[in-house]
């Protein structure tokens, strides 16, 4: 083993030229960009292996029991786990989501300084058509920090989208290792990293893909911390200089509604708030050195470095607690069971247990899981890849559990063995199916990361929760389906303008569609708050008329800034309080948007293709709406309303409206067509 490389102590900067302050501008701004595009490169790499591993999951909401019974594909979160798989996922998970928490806390420093943080092209991970150019077989380093091939333990680790295997195990401890192991990793190599502040040769023009790689993720914080204390001759700081009062700030963990009743980290503030608001004074300084703190505590576990800088005088006695509050959790993010009945919070318990372990021990955890050769087979980790490698295939035995009662199973969704049977023909159409899931997969995920290029510069703009959690089950189906990763390299088509699409299957308003073919590729999407669907079909439940669906301001549940007296519409579902269904018992005057001609332009929409699957969790009453063919594609409403109840198939509903609206256009509807295999494999829109 190679011996350790001191960390050299870096004194204070003080009396700086003024002279400089331009180019210390443009690092610690460039610095800003790279925490965002670090955490966010981190998040696929995670989900991507979580949902490799094999398993199914059941889908329960409260009060509702027609899904009694029922597993579908992909493995989900336990609150009691046992196998290797379940304990795997359940720490990874916990990883997965704190990655978000860092990704929020990066953007609102960034904000806070003046940058507008980057998460689609400008990220310097994707590229102009929507690919992921940071994952590949041959690509070695993890952006902005350390090229792989510079390490003596991880030299032949490559930085991919892979099932959980030995080469992702050591990618998820190269990338949350702490600075002393680095710099031990990096001993023959120390000249590339670990730059001094200011870095050196750094001009005005400089920008975020100009940075010298770290060496770790704290170490980058610790670069940041060192800039923004920097003081100039004139007595200010970088950071007073810098400071934006009444910058964009998020904040979708520490929120106070009816479907996040709590807060996650009631101890600790993860945005600049009125308090803070101090012109860059010691107030909004030293929580700027407290998240950077939290985000190194919880990764690798060693905040000291960064600690330091923190103004003395403000130090409290007792450092702020980074960790998740159990009864919160509980509270936010409720499980049910197949009598809609409320149960262990599945999410609270897999996100609580490793509130206490930072994220390189968390992966320690899960080494030691992924190695095991223990005869007991549920303590070994299989992953889907695994699994159909080994020739296995679907049955409808894979898609119910002990609760299952085929006499009292509702009779308007696809029964076990016919779902069964699409999984294994789409598994048999092999390469078509894999490129159809990575494009889906992919552009579920850019359905996020374009929000998120405006959540931090709108305040009103609400985060796309649900869309986080639908874009893993895109990826979740495309493992069960395929045994491989999806390829988010593809490039994602975007919408036409001046096309009318159509939501699903044989609900084409403009022209013909014989074939009965789905949605258009460029109009799945996965979850409302991610999607601009005007026309395009609302597909998993019916969203509020008069807006409101895409949860306003920063939180799932708060009032729509559209419409201040239409709430947002919240179903609670097992594992996580989702937007997405009507509110229950809505008052005779609310109308929704019906799910063929949805209106909604952002704030509808749950999952296109609609699910064969889907039923709608309460009642209701939708309006129906024509649209005009040509561009815009005006929405005409109609004199009409249809009633939707609890329990009913989304889809028949659905065509129902469409056969309305065909009439009003005096057209013909055409015959309803059959679901298509993957209409019948997705597991209804959560």
């Amino acid at each position: 083993m190679y011996s350790a490389v001191p960390e050299a102590p870096q004194e204070a900067i003080k009396n700086r030229p003024l002279e400089f302050f331009a180019t210390d501008k443009a690092a610690v701004q460039a610095i800003a960009q790279a925490a965002v595009s670090v955490e966010l490169f981190t998040i696929p790499v995670y989900m991507n292996s979580m949902y490799s591993i094999y398993g199914t999951h059941q889908i329960n909401s409260k009060g509702n029991t027609y899904y009694k019974g029922r597993q579908w594909p992909g493995m989900s979160t336990s609150a009691h786990p046992h196998t290797a798989n379940e304990r795997a996922f359940n720490v990874i998970f916990s990883v997965f989501i704190q990655e978000m928490l860092h990704l929020q806390m990066a953007a609102n420093l960034a904000t806070a300084i003046g940058v507008k943080p980057q998460f689609t092209a400008g990220s310097g991970l994707q590229n102009a058509e929507r690919g992921w150019t940071c994952y590949g077989p041959q690509k070695s380093v993890i952006p902005c920090i350390v090229d792989l091939k510079d390490t003596h333990s991880y030299h032949n680790v490559k930085v991919n989208l892979e099932a959980l295997n030995h080469n992702q195990i050591q990618l998820f401890l190269a990338i949350e290792q702490p600075e002393k192991q680095a710099r031990e990793e990096l001993r023959l190599n120390a000249h590339k990293y670990f730059p001094d502040v200011p870095f050196a040769g750094w001009t005005p023009s400089k920008g975020f893909a100009d940075l010298p790689l770290f060496g770790t993720i704290g170490y980058m914080y610790e670069c940041y911390a060192r800039y923004i204390s920097m003081e100039y001759s004139d007595g200010q700081t970088l950071w007073q200089k810098l400071f934006v009062n009444g910058s964009v700030q998020q904040d979708m963990f520490n929120t106070n509604n009816s479907s996040h009743p709590k807060k996650e980290y009631p101890h600790f503030s993860t945005l600049f708030g009125p308090e803070e608001q101090d012109g860059g004074g010691a107030h909004s300084y030293n929580k700027a050195i407290d998240m950077m703190c939290a985000i190194t505590d919880q990764g690798e576990g060693n905040a000291a470095g960064i600690r330091h800088y923190r103004h003395t005088h403000l130090l409290r006695a007792v450092q702020p607690d980074y960790r998740e509050n159990d009864e919160a959790l509980k509270a936010d993010y409720p499980s049910y069971n197949g009598e809609g009945k409320p149960v262990a919070s599945a999410d609270a318990a897999a996100r609580y247990h490793s509130a206490a372990f930072d994220h390189y021990e968390r992966f320690q955890d899960v080494k030691n899981i992924l190695e095991s050769r223990s005869e007991i087979v549920s303590e070994r980790l299989t992953t889907w890849e695994q699994w159909h490698a080994q020739g296995h295939h679907w049955t409808s035995d894979m898609l119910i559990n002990h609760e299952y009662v085929a006499a009292q199973a509702p009779t308007n969704i696809p029964k076990p063995e016919e779902v069964a049977g699409a999984l294994n023909r789409l598994k048999a159409a092999g390469t078509g199916t894999l490129k159809t899931l990575s494009q889906v997969s992919a552009g579920a995920i850019y359905g996020i990361t374009s929000v998120l290029d405006e959540y931090w510069q709108q305040q009103s703009t609400g985060f796309p929760y649900p869309s986080m959690v639908g874009s893993g089950d895109r990826i979740a189906i495309c493992w069960a389906i395929t045994g491989q990763s999806p390829d988010l390299s593809v490039s994602v088509p975007l919408p036409d303008p001046d096309t009318l699409y159509h939501a699903c299957q044989g609900l084409q308003l403009s022209g013909k569609d014989s074939s009965h073919q789905c949605a258009a590729i460029e109009v799945y999407h996965t979850c409302r708050g991610s999607n601009g669907c005007h026309a395009q079909g609302g597909c998993g439940f019916a969203q509020l008329d008069s807006g409101g669906g895409s949860c306003g301001s920063s939180s799932c549940g708060s009032v729509s800034n559209k419409s201040a007296s239409a709430q947002s519409a919240t179903t609670e579902t097992a594992g996580q309080n989702l937007c997405g269904g009507p509110t229950p018992g809505p008052a005779p005057s609310d109308l929704y948007s019906a799910p063929s001609d949805n209106k909604c332009k952002s704030f509808g929409g749950c999952a296109v293709p609609i699910s064969a699957s889907q039923l709608y969790p309460e009642s209701g009453t939708m309006k129906l709406y024509n649209f005009e063919d040509q561009p815009p594609h005006r929405s005409i409403p109609l004199n009409e309303t249809m009633p939707f109840h609890q329990g009913e198939n989304v889809y028949d509903l659905a065509w129902q409206a469409y056969v309305n609206v065909m009439k009003a256009r005096k057209q013909e509807a055409g015959t309803r067509p059959a679901p298509t295999d993957l209409r019948l494999a997705l597991p209804p829109s959560t």
